[in-house]
């Protein structure tokens, strides 16, 4: 399988594991500018040169020997599961991508079909129920990651932890985890472990959002999108994400982690 959505710096600097819905777009364009002191003009995921990456069959060669080698400081970013699965729904699904379309083709009038429910219109910008919609989504999310119908997971509300652990179970070892949430902190210290060829003013880099404003704003607090059989559906689907990253599965209205990353604890449980 080899290292799909890894990231590496020219300068071998860094290694990054995307995980999707979790600051990415942000942290590719920090390594981006740590090696050529500019950002990326465009989506850092359409990037084709300045960054290293497995999706690139000429790259992987390299990143394979610089992550079995460990030769480079590793990391990976996580986020609340509540609010990954609720950023999705309203970015993939109820918006329209920078293409002009909806996302993935079928996808969005498959489960509008088979699930009842609304997106917001043609364009994404009609009032509907929103807590109602959301929670019919989460049924079909847990179907398709659970059973692989009526159609295989996507990557941006498959497991955390199933992203992570391709990373480690063909040879790869993470220096950090940081959390979003607590994202200045943790980007700071990936920084502070690295040598770059650009400073990088953490305090100074806007957040890179490439999906933000293509979908419906959220109406409601996070909370009032999760009943008690969300809640169950959402634990059925990210069990491991709330234990291993340590977030309170119990309060859906605390973003915050509630303890430290063990990261021995990731590397043994994402290994096998």
């Amino acid at each position: 399988m080899g290292f799909p959505g890894t990231w590496m710096t020219e300068s071998e600097s860094v290694v990054y594991r995307v995980v999707p819905k979790c600051a990415c777009s942000t942290i590719g364009q920090i390594m981006y500018y740590s090696d050529h002191g500019e950002f990326y003009d465009g989506d850092i995921h359409d990037a084709t040169t300045g960054l290293r990456k497995w999706a690139r069959e000429d790259n992987q060669k390299r990143i394979a020997a610089n992550v079995r080698g460990h030769e480079s400081y590793a990391f990976t970013c996580v986020r609340n599961p509540y609010t990954r699965i609720l950023s999705s729904f309203f970015d993939k699904v109820c918006g329209i991508q920078r293409n002009g379309r909806r996302y993935r083709g079928k996808l969005v009038p498959t489960i509008i079909q088979k699930y009842g429910i609304e997106v917001g219109g043609a364009d994404g910008t009609e009032e509907f129920d929103q807590i109602k919609s959301f929670r019919r989504f989460l049924l079909f999310a847990r179907d398709t990651i659970r059973w692989k119908r009526p159609m295989e997971p996507d990557i941006h509300w498959s497991a955390m932890s199933a992203h992570i652990s391709t990373f480690i179970v063909n040879g790869g070892t993470y220096d950090r985890i940081i959390w979003t949430e607590d994202f200045l902190d943790g980007m700071g210290a990936v920084l502070r472990s690295i040598e770059t060829r650009h400073p990088v003013d953490l305090a100074s880099i806007p957040r890179f959002n490439e999906s933000g404003g293509t979908g419906p704003s959220r109406a409601h607090p996070v909370e009032d999108y999760f009943d008690d059989l969300s809640m169950h559906l959402v634990y059925e689907i990210y069990k491991r994400d709330f234990e291993l990253f340590k977030y309170d599965f119990a309060d859906p209205s605390n973003r915050q982690p509630v303890s430290e990353i063990d990261l021995d604890e990731v590397h043994a449980k994402l290994g096998t």
